[in-house]
């Protein structure tokens, strides 16, 4: 076994007496001694991709820098999962380890625990995932005065979309934004989220509340009433705003679900409280946004068929776009929110799965 390397810093301080007070030490001698090898934290990939309702490990592992044991046996191991806010500065609590003691916190009480597949493995497994749970963690180990730290991020597969209630076009503050997105089975979209969408194509001229508290658009085709048609395309940042005076729209979020989206066929068009009466006698919801959004990107649902969703707004999603069915493009279309007692439309429902 190699030796270990003790490092002795001597230093040596001359101090001038001072004339009030002759007992002060003319010199001082601090020892400073690092003791072992250094405390390591690694994570093998830095970015974990999953989906909403599955389970996910987030990998951690610890090592001394000079040994291949896991720890020094001298002090018990505390492994400490954060969830980190998207400027660093707050991080929320998942979960604690030390010995036998385990503390899960918030919504992840009872879907977190340790991988420990071997002695010097802190990887974090999460069960049921939920939108919420998109974003970067933090994998801390303390052992004794050692600690290091090691960052992993979760992306989840699904689609963002923009969204304006019945009320019209930049009708939202921050706290309704945020509500108005719950409502349509999804979240506020990140900025990374809207800048994966951006370079997947998305193109919107409306600024729309993102999760940081930012006010941003994506623009793939430069034109005048979005920036200008001598601009490059990009994601428009209006900056910070008032989250409880400034009113803009928002760009949500959502993955797939456990459950099937359909359009009900029915033997005549229905005012939206028929419609939502409809898909319970047949055992399901009327549809939220979010679920048509995420039956056209994720499963490729394609219907020319306008229908009434749960928000009162009329849609229909093509995949393969074709003559009187978005000619143009693949696209969720929206038709508008027409009136509820005397508009007549198709309905789509979800059926969710236990």
């Amino acid at each position: 076994m190699k030796s270990l390397l003790f490092l002795v810093l001597i230093s040596v301080c001359w101090a001038e007496p001072h004339p009030g007070n002759s007992s002060l030490e003319h010199e001082r001698i601090v020892h400073i001694q690092e003791n072992g090898p250094r405390l390591l934290v690694v994570a093998e990939q830095a970015k974990i991709f999953s989906h909403r309702g599955g389970n996910v490990t987030l990998p951690c592992k610890f090592y001394h820098e000079h040994t291949s044991t896991a720890g020094s046996g001298t002090h018990k191991i505390r492994v400490k999962w954060t969830k980190l806010t998207y400027d660093y500065l707050k991080e929320v609590d998942v979960f604690v380890a030390m010995g036998h003691h385990r503390k899960s916190y918030g919504s992840y009480q009872g879907r977190v625990s340790l991988r420990e597949s071997s002695e010097n493995d802190a990887s974090l497994i999460i069960t049921n995932i939920m939108l919420e749970d998109y974003g970067r963690y933090k994998c801390e180990v303390i052992e004794g005065l050692e600690d290091d730290t090691a960052v992993v991020t979760l992306n989840l597969e699904g689609v963002v979309f923009p969204y304006s209630p019945r009320l019209g076009r930049y009708n939202l503050n921050f706290h309704e934004a945020q509500r108005a997105c719950a409502e349509q089975d999804s979240v506020m979209a990140s900025f990374d989220q809207l800048y994966d969408a951006w370079r997947s194509g998305l193109d919107w001229c409306n600024a729309g509340w993102l999760s940081d508290g930012s006010v941003q658009y994506p623009i793939t085709k430069p034109r005048e009433p979005c920036g200008g048609r001598n601009t490059v395309p990009g994601v428009r940042n209006y900056g910070f705003w008032d989250k409880d005076k400034s009113r803009y729209d928002v760009f949500c979020f959502t993955s797939n679900f456990n459950g099937r989206f359909y359009y009900l066929i029915h033997p005549t068009k229905l005012t939206y409280d028929e419609a939502v009466q409809a898909c319970l006698k047949d055992g399901s919801q009327i549809a939220k946004v979010g679920q048509i959004f995420a039956a056209w990107k994720l499963l490729g649902y394609d219907r020319c068929d306008a229908g009434w969703l749960a928000d009162g707004s009329v849609r229909y999603p093509i995949s393969r776009p074709r003559k009187r069915c978005s000619p143009s493009e693949a696209a969720v279309r929206f038709v508008g929110f027409p009136d509820k007692k005397h508009k007549l439309y198709g309905v789509y429902c979800f059926r969710a799965y236990n």
